[in-house]
């Protein structure tokens, strides 16, 4: 599997990807309450292309997992409890990690943890911070897995009525 940023090339193609897997979790548990053709989707990887932090997990051609990885916390991560007080820019967030339904329990969502862990080393940044809705078991335990610690739940003023809470954590190192 390869990790790598996406290009303009990708987007539709990634576009279509986190449609399909909004698509399952919507008949299963969405567990991110992600919403379809609207987050993630085309225009949120279109914009985060843009930017530079849509990340892509290929298996040959295709797409097997999808993130972005900033230090855009989109909302107001400082009314987090955390554990080491870090101003804005100091710490990088993952955020809209999906797998592809056909690759679940592969270890690809392990592979993008350590992937990001390391980034953030790498280019300086003191911790890796995420937040999750509560109750989203299967990435609460893929992040406690490597070590992340649970802060708290807290309104980050995004203003989703259908999520008024979102649980932090945070992987902190020298």
């Amino acid at each position: 599997m390869i990790i790598r940023k996406s290009t303009e090339k990708d987007v539709v193609t990634l576009g279509a990807f986190y449609d399909e897997v909004v698509l399952w979790l919507d008949n299963h548990i969405n567990y991110p309450k992600w919403m379809y053709k609207e987050y993630p989707s085309e225009i949120s990887a279109r914009a985060m292309t843009k930017e530079g932090s849509q990340y892509i997990c290929l298996n040959g051609d295709k797409i097997v997992g999808a993130f972005v990885l900033n230090i855009d916390p989109q909302g107001n991560y400082q009314k987090g409890d955390w554990q080491r007080k870090l101003k804005d820019g100091e710490y990088m967030i993952l955020h809209a990690l999906a797998i592809s339904p056909d690759c679940q329990g592969q270890g690809i969502g392990s592979k993008v943890v350590e992937f990001c862990i390391n980034k953030a080393k790498e280019d300086g940044y003191k911790a890796l911070r995420v937040d999750i809705v509560p109750g989203n078991i299967p990435a609460q335990k893929l992040y406690e897995k490597y070590g992340f610690n649970y802060v708290g739940d807290y309104d980050l003023d995004r203003g989703y009525e259908y999520i008024p809470l979102f649980s932090l954590f945070e992987l902190n190192w020298d």
